[in-house]
């Protein structure tokens, strides 16, 4: 009788055991997110305890590089005697107000462009020409078209804000893939229904990841826009203060522009993920 013995365990098979990731998925991401918030935390608490450190041991001049607790207290004094508010305001309105206009004209137009070979045909190369050009370079033609005031100021960022909406509502509806445009065609759709069920869930989160980025691109345009042809603004209390050598002043006006810069882009994030719960986030928990 023959008998056969099992083949003999290769010692180059690799055996990985879980890791915890594996073993401990919401702890360990609980434990990620904490780190990465601690990190958001002290690395910017670090620099300005450093910056208060150097400005008091005269490291550097505190004339010109006034010490944080200065720029604080200056602030909160400015605040509290209402002289603060007003150029927050006209900061704030002209940039809400561009931006809607130019979120809504550079979605309706990425949306035909995207969808439309012949609409983008004839209007790509004039507006890939447009887009090259600096934005501030328009503020002489916007003052000519709407004389000073608030006009010019809006539609710098009106402008601006097109052209991010635009390239990525455009890149997004040309991106949806072929599969899914058939599957709406085999079952007889409408434009309308292709554009509510097929194009407009598909495209709409990069759409949004654009809007997010024209948000912080349009607090920039407008500061730098207020120190040219604006009577307030933040932009105008910057420059205003350096120079009138009130650094202190110009570094609460530089701290303004930052925090309206990063809690606008934060509300653009937040109603993308309202409105696009399917789409993947950007950042924080991973997806699985």
């Amino acid at each position: 009788m023959t008998t056969t013995t099992p083949a003999k365990q290769s010692d180059d098979i690799l055996v990985r055991s879980p890791g915890p990731q594996e073993l401990h998925p919401t702890r360990t991401r609980r434990r990620r997110r904490a780190l990465e918030l601690s990190l958001a935390i002290a690395v910017p608490l670090a620099l300005i305890l450093l910056w208060q450190l150097a400005a008091t041991q005269s490291w550097i001049d505190d004339r010109v590089y006034p010490a944080p607790s200065t720029i604080l207290a200056d602030g909160w004094d400015r605040a509290a005697d209402g002289d603060l508010w007003p150029d927050v305001w006209a900061t704030l309105k002209r940039v809400l107000s561009g931006y809607a206009i130019g979120t809504l004209a550079g979605y309706l137009l990425g949306l035909l462009m995207g969808s439309i070979s012949l609409i983008r045909a004839a209007l790509e190369p004039l507006l890939d020409a447009l887009y090259v050009v600096p934005k501030l370079a328009l503020l002489p033609v916007f003052l000519n078209m709407f004389g000073l005031g608030e006009g010019p100021q809006v539609a710098l960022v009106a402008a601006t804000v097109f052209f991010f909406v635009w390239i990525s509502t455009m890149a997004a509806v040309l991106s949806v893939p072929a599969g899914h445009r058939d599957a709406g065609q085999v079952f007889g759709a409408s434009p309308w229904q292709m554009f509510r069920h097929v194009l407009l869930p598909a495209s709409l989160p990069a759409v949004l990841v654009g809007a997010r980025i024209a948000a912080g691109v349009a607090v920039l345009v407008i500061v730098a826009s207020e120190q040219i042809a604006a009577a307030n603004g933040l932009g105008h209390l910057i420059f205003d203060a350096r120079a009138l050598f009130q650094n202190d002043v110009m570094f609460v006006g530089i701290v303004c522009v930052a925090v309206l810069g990063v809690v606008f882009s934060e509300l653009v994030r937040l109603a993308g993920r309202l409105l696009t719960p399917w789409a993947p986030r950007d950042r924080g928990r991973s997806q699985s």
